[in-house]
């Protein structure tokens, strides 16, 4: 059968038929990393066959994620997961082939029939006990166990979906991905203490799943996940309604320090006590309902992606009993280990309306709230003596120079903006509008569809351009009025990268196509020599494009400078390493050298094509998920744990280094006084470009409604003095930039 179409545009509108040497046979779902689909070896054993986003598979920062998830899932491959038949994590579409387990995810199971039986829950604990004992014993911390990442076939459950896993002796825990764990299933260390995370968080998160199976809520349950995350760290787990038996145990999985939990060879020999022999029954609990799942009502390790990346805030919650009388819930502080007692069944239980009210006035009312970085979806920013209430909509003064202000957008998601032809131009999902940048006042909106939100509006040859990612159609705007000015289809492209007054796209077949941003007519349209699917990057200031591509073995990087105007090659140079372009300065290129499995930053690079010398300064230590920005010889740079830090190249050294307390931030910009980033909250913060200090930093923008943030952040604008922001409950605002410590 051959697989099935998907929807969208761009690259994934055609299915590839085969992964290596396996026909795909059908889709079992699409996450947002990769495409699961069904298919068969040679022998006919079916398979599930994970295959990246052609969108993913040209970034090298992925592709060392995706290499980790493949090296992790092998080593433990195995009685309790799902045994990695075939991998390329290096082909053109990375992809992994698992043995296909038929079965229903914990999650899928406990939706459609509701709690685990106690028998059904002692095998559960058990199979997960043992799961964890072979994960850790290879060396590996899962940290991402849920419901969802446990599969229930015939024979035990299974762990998978390994993608942000790392060996519990790696020196850098923050993940370098866009995944760093699931609120209600993260221990306390994962947000208190990010670089800290070993074998025992997966035993806290064992703990979570297991109040899960046992009453279909967590232990600490909210539809917030910020609210979620305070909780985790602060409150006691509930446990109304977990059998009796297993209770003690439960709770000692979910004590607040990881020295307090038991070792999954002591949760073993525990339950051994519990019951003298587990029972033989199957281990799927009985059907409650007739109907069939739907959907991809079957996993795998490579299918984990058609889970959820965050856990539906629709599962059943817990009912109070008949009688029982609600409580006022006391306020959360510091306790002693001796005064944590997690509330058991037997215990008055609160009405769970009433529960969830009272714990959000109290987790956003706190001095600090513990930070998150779900899925790629989630973050939340410890916010150290804020209030976390959005500012009130309207203008108030920044400084004598000018009136920063902060407007809501249309729609409650996070803008991305960009600056130009006089305006602030900024997209929402299916919305593209102009805002004035003095008052922040908005000039007009214009519909487009949904797909074409990609990212900030391109703005080139004095147009708006509403999209700049995969897709087949082009749109220029006129920036007085929001009107088309033109528009044209195209063949399917991977990519649009406006420079100047062109715009570089990249179809799927490799070929790179200049069109003139002011009229849309093609001006040339090529194969670049060597390169199979050029992923171009631009810079302000500079009239070139540059493309790089990375060796199989990671160990040199081709780059080509391309000129828009004509589609020649300018250069073109072979570099030793796996290089990632940062930015440009008189003539030159910064890169990020990354290296190892988890694709770290290691050094900085610095290529001048006129004499093709290069200088390497190395960083002192290394840097996850690294973005920067370069202003004259020094380059700054953030990395996946928040850090700030700023190298000069020509003294190759570092000059400061800033923790910020941001687990994850958007890319910095710099105008040579400041640097500036955007945290998960709707912050802005503004460092001193000469020694480090945080001089200033607005409060936070925090939707009251949305559970959800982006896994990308968008980067803040700087223009004429000011410097323009978005945040996650659709607010723009703007700052003056000359003046940080009036914000």
């Amino acid at each position: 059968m051959a697989p099935q179409q998907n929807a969208g545009a761009g690259a994934e509108a055609e299915l590839p038929e085969y992964a290596g040497h396996y026909r795909l046979e059908s889709r079992l779902g699409s996450g947002g990393m990769g495409i699961v689909h069904l298919a068969r070896s040679t022998s006919g054993m079916q398979l599930a066959v994970k295959v990246v986003h052609a969108e993913f598979a040209r970034d090298p920062e992925f592709r060392g994620r995706f290499r980790q998830e493949v090296g992790a899932a092998r080593k433990v491959s195995g009685a309790f997961t799902a045994p990695v038949v075939d991998a390329d994590p290096e082909c053109e579409r990375p992809w992994m082939a698992t043995l296909f387990i038929p079965g229903p995810t914990l999650s899928d199971q406990v939706k459609r029939n509701g709690p685990m039986e106690p028998a059904q829950l002692r095998r559960l604990m058990a199979g997960l006990a043992e799961a964890l004992r072979d994960i850790h014993r290879v060396g590996v911390v899962h940290r991402d166990l849920k419901p969802s990442n446990v599969l229930l076939a015939d024979d035990g459950p299974k762990v998978i979906d390994f993608g942000i896993s790392r060996p519990k002796d790696s020196e850098l825990r923050t993940e370098t991905g866009k995944l760093i764990g699931t609120p209600p299933f993260m221990a306390p260390e994962q947000f208190r203490r990010p670089r800290e995370v070993g074998p025992a968080a997966d035993v806290f998160a064992l703990g979570s799943v297991m109040v899960h199976a046992a009453t279909g809520r967590g232990p600490f349950d909210s539809d917030s996940p910020y609210v979620v995350a305070y909780q985790v760290v602060h409150d006691e787990p509930d446990l109304t309604d977990v059998p009796a038996n297993l209770a003690p145990l439960i709770a000692r999985c979910l004590a607040k320090e990881p020295e307090d939990r038991p070792t999954p060879d002591e949760l073993m020999r525990e339950l051994r006590s519990v019951a003298a022999s587990y029972d033989t029954q199957a281990f799927i609990p009985a059907q409650r309902s007739t109907e069939e799942p739907s959907g991809p009502g079957v996993g795998s390790g490579a299918g984990s992606e058609v889970e959820s990346e965050v856990e539906s805030r629709a599962e059943p919650k817990a009912r109070a009993k008949a009688g029982a009388k609600a409580e006022p819930k006391a306020e959360p502080k510091a306790r002693a280990k001796a005064e944590r007692k997690p509330r058991v069944e037997g215990e008055a239980e609160r009405l769970p309306g009433e529960r969830r009210r009272r714990r959000k006035v109290l987790a956003l009312g706190a001095g600090s709230v513990a930070l998150v970085a779900v899925a790629a979806l989630v973050s939340v920013q410890v916010l150290d003596g804020l209030e976390p209430t959005p500012e009130p909509r309207s203008s108030r003064t920044m400084s004598a120079g000018f009136s920063g202000w902060a407007t809501s957008g249309p729609e409650k998601d996070t803008p991305l903006c960009s600056r130009g032809v006089g305006k602030v131009v900024c997209a929402q999902e299916g919305l593209v509008f102009a805002l004035d940048p003095m008052d922040g006042r908005l000039l007009w909106r214009h519909p487009v569809d949904t797909s074409q939100v990609g990212g900030p509006p391109a703005v080139a040859g004095g147009l708006v351009h509403p999209w700049s990612g995969e897709g087949r159609r082009l749109e220029a705007l006129d920036p007085a009025t929001g009107k088309a000015r033109w528009q044209r289809d195209v063949p399917a492209y991977g990519a649009s990268v406006p420079v100047e007054d062109m715009l570089l796209l990249t179809g799927t077949d490799g070929t790179v196509t200049g069109v003139d941003a002011g009229s849309g007519d093609t001006k040339w349209s090529r194969r670049v020599p060597g390169l199979q699917a050029p992923n171009f990057v631009s810079f302000a200031g500079d009239p070139l494009a540059y493309a790089t591509s990375t060796s199989v073995d990671g160990s040199g990087t081709r780059v080509v400078a391309l000129d828009p105007g004509t589609g020649d090659v300018r250069w073109d140079a072979r570099m030793e390493g796996t290089l990632k372009p940062v930015g440009t300065s008189d003539g030159s290129v910064c890169f990020v050298s990354i290296e190892g499995v988890y694709s770290d930053a290691r050094a900085l690079v610095r290529y001048s094509p006129a004499d093709r010398s290069s200088r390497r300064v190395p960083l002192p230590l290394p840097l996850s998920r690294a973005h920067g920005t370069v202003r004259g010889d020094v380059v700054y740079l953030v990395g996946g744990d928040g850090k700030v830090s700023a190298v000069d190249m020509e003294a190759r050294k570092q000059l400061w280094s800033l923790e910020t307390s941001v687990l994850r931030t958007s890319s910095p910009v710099s105008d040579g006084r400041h640097v500036y980033v955007s945290a998960p909250d709707g912050r802005l913060l503004a460092v001193d470009a000469d020694d480090g200090r945080l001089v200033g930093q607005t409060p936070p923008r925090l939707s009251a409604g949305s559970d959800q943030m982006a896994a990308d952040l968008p980067e803040p604008v700087l223009a004429d003095g000011r410097v323009y922001a978005t945040a996650p409950d659709g607010t723009v605002f703007a700052a003056d930039a000359r003046d940080p410590s009036a914000w």
